[in-house]
């Protein structure tokens, strides 16, 4: 798995690994990318079976956090890394930051999940059926019209339809995967996670509610929460200026700290 994943590097400075979300790619964090590398170095990749990167043989989370350490490898990366990371991406970012700790220096969860309830491992599973059985279009659809603001879908067309084209172009193999690697996970024990977190979601985002996430903060020792107003579960996307200044702030305030 670990000479197949596909990545790049921005930038100079310490170094920021984005971990994409379930559907997604290294380029839902463009509008990040762009802002952050002037100051750091910016790792982004894509997870096995997902945009530019071969299938792998992924059935466990922990199959995600061990190729999500080995893009570090790849990258000659040895020092502690900011990780900012998305929807799915944040659940591998806890579950390697309980296993790595000395290889994180702070987390940025944006629309932020634990772990799902059964309704939710079913709903994973029956997902995965439909991938490999039908295509990810329907799919696509349903996350559209689900995961993004009534502002998104009104004010900024184009959002929700780079939304429905990148996730309609992966792999149907991957993205079941990555499904029922989800489905399976246990949630991470965060009260053991040291280091500064910033938690943020939308008021419209269904995947990550702004309750839920204010409960997942409060189980970290050190943790900020924002909520952002108008905005669904492709966060990075539809509030790119909020999101921007948001990890600025915490990046050069608390976690450089």
């Amino acid at each position: 798995m670990a000479d197949t994943l596909a990545f790049e590097i921005s930038g100079a400075g310490d170094p920021v690994l984005f971990i994409h979300g379930l559907g997604g790619t290294g380029n839902v964090f463009g509008p990040q990318v762009g802002v952050l590398s002037r100051f750091f170095t910016c790792v982004r990749f894509d997870l096995p079976g997902a945009g530019q990167s071969a299938l792998g043989a992924v059935r466990t989370m922990d199959d995600l956090v061990l190729a999500t350490l080995s893009v570090l490898e790849q990258a000659g990366i040895d020092q502690p890394v900011h990780i900012i990371a998305h929807s799915m991406g944040t659940v591998v970012a806890q579950h390697l930051a309980l296993r790595a700790p000395e290889r994180v220096r702070s987390l940025s969860l944006i629309g932020p999940v634990h772990a799902p309830a059964e309704a939710g491992r079913k709903g994973l599973q029956a997902r995965a059926a439909t991938a490999r059985n039908e295509g990810l279009t329907g799919i696509a659809d349903q996350i559209v019209a689900g995961g993004t603001s009534a502002d998104t879908k009104a004010h900024r067309p184009e959002i929700a339809a780079f939304v429905r084209e990148l996730v309609m172009r992966q792999p149907a193999a991957g993205y079941a995967q990555h499904c029922e690697a989800l489905a399976g996970v246990e949630a991470a024990d965060v009260s053991q996670i040291g280091v500064p977190a910033l938690l943020i979601t939308g008021d419209e985002d269904n995947t990550s509610p702004s309750p839920a996430c204010a409960a997942l903060a409060s189980k970290f020792p050190d943790a900020e929460l924002l909520i952002l107003d108008r905005t669904g579960h492709w966060t990075t996307l539809e509030r790119p200026g909020e999101v921007n200044q948001a990890l600025v702030n915490f990046l050069f305030g608390r976690a450089l700290g």
